[in-house]
């Protein structure tokens, strides 16, 4: 049985998501499924909660390496920012130009209960940033306009309906 992303709507990608006191087999199926998502949709990130489970884990796919980072959390992000198309596996078939800082360190344990850091700039900071939002129940449309994210929306949802028909 394949995992399905979970789209705009469902109140899962809204809530906070809990912390993980403890790294078990359930833990490591969690990231299993999590990749497996990930790459059938041709992803470079996500986020648990995209797949329905409200833990705070997150997938990178950076440098072709996979990343599983476990209770992630941003330690410093540079003061400059950069504006560029950003899209969400969770509403696909739609993007917006969202600024995001360039640069971001993060902190997290990985499924051997490492501590890592990562450093990320430009696409790596942005994908860092855009899959800890996840983990706070924060989606990329938030950063638009009331108007903006109105016509986005519109935009998905005529998107949809043409898939599903």
């Amino acid at each position: 049985m394949s995992i399905e992303i979970r789209t705009y709507g469902d109140s899962v990608l809204r809530r906070t998501a809990d912390p993980i006191t403890k790294i078990d087999s359930a833990t490591k199926q969690i990231a299993e499924k999590m990749v497996e998502a990930m790459l059938r949709a041709n992803g470079i990130g996500i986020a648990a909660p995209q797949i329905g489970v409200s833990k705070r884990i997150i997938v990178l796919d950076l440098d072709g390496k996979f990343h599983v980072l476990i209770n992630p959390e941003i330690i410093e992000t540079s003061p400059e920012s950069e504006e560029i198309l950003e899209g969400c596996l969770s509403i696909p078939g739609v993007d917006a130009d969202i600024t995001r800082k360039l640069r971001a360190h993060l902190r997290g344990v990985t499924l051997d209960e490492k501590t890592i850091d990562i450093e990320g700039e430009g696409l790596m900071a942005r994908v860092i940033q855009h899959e800890i939002d996840h983990l706070n129940g924060v989606l990329f449309i938030d950063y638009l306009s009331p108007a903006r994210r109105r016509s986005l929306l519109k935009e998905y949802r005529r998107k949809q309906k043409e898939k599903d028909a």
